[in-house]
C-alpha cells in the first residue's frame, strides 16, 4: 500500500482506475474496491456482494450502480444499498481524489456492516 496521510491512504492516480471499473485494495478488514465511473466519480466499497459475496469489483458499473458479476444484484455505488427489490448493503467507504490522486479510508461509514 502507499502512503497514509492524516487517515486517508493514498492509493494512486483516478487513471489508475478504468472508467466504468474497479481497483480493488486489499485491506486488514477485507478487499476494498474503488470504482470509478465514466463521469470520473469516484466510491469505495466492501468488495462484498450483499447477497452471496461475489466480487462487487467484477461487475459492470453503469451509472452509479454495479451490478454483481454472480446474480446481477445492482449496487448503489454512492449508498451501498442494493437496488429494489434486493435487500442489503455493501459498507461504503470514504474516499476523495485531490488533483488527481485517490485517497481512501479504511474505516467504512456507518450504516452498513464491513462484511
Amino acid at each position: 500500500m502507499n502512503a497514509l496521510h492524516d487517515g486517508w491512504l493514498d492509493i494512486g492516480r483516478i487513471t489508475d482506475i478504468p472508467r466504468q471499473g474497479a481497483r480493488v485494495i486489499a485491506a486488514p478488514g477485507g478487499n476494498i474496491a474503488v470504482f470509478r465511473t465514466v463521469d470520473d466519480e469516484v466510491f469505495a466499497l466492501a468488495d462484498r456482494c450483499p447477497h452471496r459475496g461475489g466480487p462487487l469489483s467484477q461487475g459492470i458499473v453503469h451509472g452509479r450502480r454495479v451490478a454483481c458479476p454472480l446474480h446481477d444484484w445492482k449496487i448503489g455505488l454512492d449508498t451501498g444499498h442494493a437496488v429494489a427489490p434486493d435487500e442489503g448493503c455493501a459498507a461504503r467507504y470514504p474516499v476523495r481524489v485531490d488533483n488527481g490522486l485517490v485517497r481512501l479510508r479504511l474505516t467504512p461509514d456507518e450504516g452498513c456492516p464491513s462484511t
